[in-house]
């Protein structure tokens, strides 16, 4: 047997396992497109039991509607954390934009407004979006802006574009990135 044949062989054989022991999970390749790698981020609903069924509903939002990253709830090693309580500042993400950080879920908050949206919403800071209050219910950015009657807890066009333009290259999570606390910075309403 030839060197050149067991060579051959060898870089074959590495090419077909090498997606066996990768740890990023791939897309499949679009016609005529090289495969795109997608970038999973995991989370922890741990710190916030009250509101597990709205932080899955609001990832599985966001997972059907971007194919760059992908959200995954963990209960240990997650980069994401949920926690609630109750702040008067509100619902807020402190990350730094990359996949890292933490969400506050208010208790007074959760009550007034859509908790799919509210978590889905803070979701979006995580993924690398900011705020638009001004913006229309049909935009998950704007929040609360639209008010409590606004239920819409899914990314339009725009935001779903600037997710995966963002993820286009693997965006990953760096634990050493400064982290911004982002408030939703809505007010609670008193009855």
């Amino acid at each position: 047997m030839s060197r050149k044949f067991l060579l051959s062989g060898a870089i074959a054989l590495a090419f077909a396992a090498a997606p066996l022991v990768s740890g990023t999970a791939t897309a499949a390749p679009a016609t005529g497109q090289q495969a795109a790698a997608v970038t999973t981020v995991y989370y922890s609903t741990s710190g916030a039991p009250t509101f597990r069924s709205a932080i899955n509903a609001g990832a599985a939002n966001w997972n059907n509607s971007v194919t760059n990253v992908k959200l995954v709830e963990r209960s240990s090693g997650a980069s994401l954390r949920y926690t609630e309580g109750n702040d008067p500042r509100g619902s807020y993400a402190q990350t730094d934009g990359h996949g890292s950080g933490t969400i506050f879920i208010d208790y007074a908050q959760a009550q007034q407004y859509n908790q799919t949206r509210i978590t889905a919403h803070e979701t979006g800071h995580v993924l690398g979006l900011p705020d638009h209050y001004s913006g229309p219910c049909s935009e998950l950015m704007s929040g609360g802006g639209p008010g409590p009657s606004c239920t819409n807890a899914l990314p339009n066009s725009q935001e779903r574009s600037r997710v995966n333009s963002l993820w286009a290259n693997g965006f990953r999570v760096d634990m050493t990135a400064p982290q911004q606390r982002i408030y939703e910075e809505l007010p609670v309403l008193t009855h």
